[in-house]
């Protein structure tokens, strides 16, 4: 990017729409995007792999037909993917709905993902066949654990903020330390994500603990009821392996644990939904360690239309404080 194409950014409005899973930001998202008659650009990790729907929750195609969703759907299962890819795809969904004279909408629980599109990138060296070659051989020898007591040694604050099970974040934050030689928190520390792209607005979602976990689980029971299982079997059938980072992503992991008959299904339900409920615990304390998020609380079994209208009122304030700097106007490009 250069720095007229970031000036020219600064100066134009981003709205995201953040929360943790379940929380309900896409029924929320598809009301105020057709209010605004725009698009949602999802900000979900996983959503980008192709053939992997039940279990990442994407929006049905009926959802699609009524709004148009980018950035899911961007690479097969084995292929790499990682947040500057993500950002330089966003950045280029954003500059084309301004063309279009669209409002950007960021909807999404992928908290780096969101952080790196609305505060820049953490300059770090680019993913090295050789040395990711290396990591994994490394796995193999010493298993996850091994590769989580090396990060441990040498960027002791990176590892203190990642689940040693996280093994793409670990093997990226070896691997930045492996070609620089220099921990990834320095980095992080010297950047600190100060960049300001755009005039952003962050709303987030959140509910009572026991109302979130309630939904989580209802969700997880609709998942399991229309197709996880099968749609677990379909991938692996296809020759993606367990071993792959697409398979390790929540509920997955569980379904194909039970298919291989290394636990009951009674367990593996326990499992996917423990081990959601956890992952969304995660979600809040990254988010609520974000400044400037404006955060609705949802009570229980508030409307979501009522929600989406409150939503649909900040974003119109926050639109109209812009074209009263100046700043921007409707239906400019």
């Amino acid at each position: 990017m250069t720095m007229r194409e970031d000036m020219t950014r600064r100066h134009r409005p981003l709205v995201v729409l953040l929360g943790p899973t379940a929380v309900g930001k896409s029924r929320v998202a598809i009301q105020v995007a057709k209010y605004f008659d725009t698009e949602i650009l999802t900000a979900d990790s996983r959503q980008v792999y192709r053939g992997m729907d039940i279990g990442t929750d994407k929006p049905t195609a009926e959802e699609r037909r009524a709004v148009p969703h980018r950035l899911i759907d961007l690479v097969n299962p084995d292929e790499p993917f990682n947040t500057g890819w993500y950002r330089r795809l966003a950045l280029e969904e954003i500059d084309r709905l301004y063309v279009a004279r669209r409002l950007p909408f960021v909807v999404g629980g992928t908290g780096l993902y969101i952080r790196t599109l609305v505060r820049g990138l953490c300059p770090a060296p680019q993913a090295n066949p050789l040395v990711r070659k290396a990591l994994k051989t490394l796995r193999e020898e010493r298993g996850r654990e091994g590769l989580f007591a090396e990060l441990t040694h040498v960027d002791p604050r990176t590892a203190a903020r990642l689940h040693p099970n996280d093994e793409s974040k670990v093997m990226r934050a070896l691997e930045v330390y492996r070609l620089s030689g220099r921990p990834l928190s320095d980095a992080q520390d010297e950047h600190r994500f100060q960049e300001t792209p755009f005039s952003t607005l962050l709303i987030g979602l959140q509910r009572p603990t026991a109302e979130l976990y309630r939904r989580i689980e209802e969700r997880i029971e609709w998942q399991l009821n229309h197709g996880m299982v099968e749609e677990t079997r379909s991938v692996l059938d296809r020759g993606y392996g367990r071993d792959l980072g697409a398979m390790k992503g929540l509920g997955y992991r569980q379904v194909a644990a039970y298919l291989a008959k290394e636990c009951d299904y009674a367990e593996m339900v326990w499992q996917f939904k423990r081990d959601t409920r956890r992952f969304a615990k995660r979600q809040m304390t990254w988010f609520r360690k974000e400044p400037d998020v404006r955060w609705l609380s949802i009570a229980d079994h508030e409307p979501l239309e009522r929600v989406a209208d409150v939503v649909i009122e900040q974003i119109e304030r926050f639109v109209s404080e812009l074209e009263r700097q100046g700043a921007w106007k409707k239906g400019s490009a």
